[in-house]
């Protein structure tokens, strides 16, 4: 079941990341065509060549990162979409695409804003770098032109500025908020996850006392019907199933002569012993009062009935569990049939429960079988 989650992690992870392409993929192609209608329009200055080299750089660079997507290139810890080096990258070509658009380059501050919403999600402390880096390329680009002498309008520059300035410091706060948010979210979601895993554990154990005898430990009779039905609807043809009504021996007895606490010490030497005779996949459980049923997949009647026998003088032999109780007191009574497949259980039960009676008519401990009439 982990392994199935862990896979399905891995693929939401991929399919995130591929969005994640797919949307830087439509903003470099943006980006591309906004390369080339500056140009035609002729605000961009630089020369054709310029601008070819920086669209042959922006297509190489998307590539190289799908690329090192597809062979699990981390660039940072685990961040498989590469988006810390994509939004670097993107920064330094809108600078270099506003550096050559003159006085153009006021109506695209924007952009900034748009590349910097890739890095809404990253912690504040990287956002908060890009964003520095964002404001110190803008202002760095028009010192430079203020070096060259190409700087027309120096008002216009620090209102540009200004307005750059106050748009990234609103939303390093509001990456911060929405970084806070994801983590009381994250928060709530361990909480939750903690929450379920309780639960599920109390549901567990309220699963194991509504199928449990307390004073034994065995399955009571209710699990024992359902297991018992869902291995006769597997059972396949040329299969059969022991089916055992075990009763105790003068129970009765035990209880009025020595107590109700010595009969309960009785009923627990009994599953103790059983749990020693029978193997893990056999089921036993106790079907009311001192009656208990056994369910043996896998069987024919002689391997059955040497079982049932085994745990029959494996009983007899028991140490005693009170004082008042003689050794050879202790024995049990066991009635046998087997199950085919297409049986009822019901009517299996039933004549089990016909041998029972013939082996407690018969003198008391022994066994005794009544097999279907197609396996007598």
């Amino acid at each position: 079941m982990s392994a199935r989650r862990d896979e399905i992690d891995q693929r939401s992870l991929q399919q995130l990341v591929m969005k994640r392409f797919a949307m830087a993929a439509l903003t470099y192609g943006l980006a591309l065509l906004l390369t080339w209608i500056t140009v035609a329009a002729g605000f961009y200055k630089a020369s054709l060549g310029s601008a070819v080299v920086c669209s042959v750089l922006i297509v190489l660079s998307q590539l190289m990162f799908l690329g090192l997507f597809w062979r699990g290139f981390n660039l940072r810890f685990e961040d498989p979409s590469l988006t810390e080096p994509q939004v670097l990258v993107a920064l330094v070509w809108l600078t270099y695409f506003l550096f050559n658009l003159g006085s153009a380059r006021g109506s695209l501050l924007v952009l900034y804003l748009l590349v910097l919403m890739f890095a809404v999600f990253l912690p504040p402390k990287v956002f908060i770098r890009y964003a520095v880096l964002a404001f110190v390329s803008f202002v760095g680009l028009n010192v430079v032109d203020s070096y060259l002498g190409r700087l027309a309008e120096p008002a216009a520059f620090l209102l540009e500025a200004s307005v750059l300035l106050v748009t990234l410091t609103w939303m390093c706060l509001f990456v911060n908020y929405v970084y806070q948010l994801r983590q009381r979210m994250r928060q709530r979601r361990f909480a939750l996850q903690a929450h379920q895993d309780t639960l599920r554990g109390m549901l567990r154990q309220l699963e194991d006392l509504a199928s449990t005898d307390e004073l034994t430990g065995l399955y009571n009779r209710r699990r024992f019907l359902r297991i018992a039905e869902g291995e006769l609807g597997r059972l396949r043809n040329g299969h059969q199933i022991g089916l055992a009504l075990i009763d105790l021996d003068h129970f009765k007895r035990i209880n009025d002569m020595h107590g109700h606490a010595a009969g309960d010490r009785v009923l627990q030497t009994f599953a103790a012993v059983a749990r020693a005779c029978l193997r893990d996949g056999d089921v036993l459980a106790r079907y009311g009062g001192e009656e208990f049923v056994l369910l043996l997949p896998t069987t024919d009647a002689e391997q059955f009935s040497a079982c049932c026998e085994r745990l029959r003088e494996a009983f007899a032999n028991a140490q005693p569990v009170d004082p008042g109780i003689q050794a050879g007191q202790l024995s049990l009574s066991v009635g046998l049939t087997l199950l085919n497949a297409g049986d009822d259980l019901e009517a299996s039960l039933q004549r089990a429960d016909e041998a029972l009676y013939r082996a407690k008519r018969s003198g008391r401990n022994r066994c005794e079988a009544a097999w279907a009439t197609s396996d007598a």
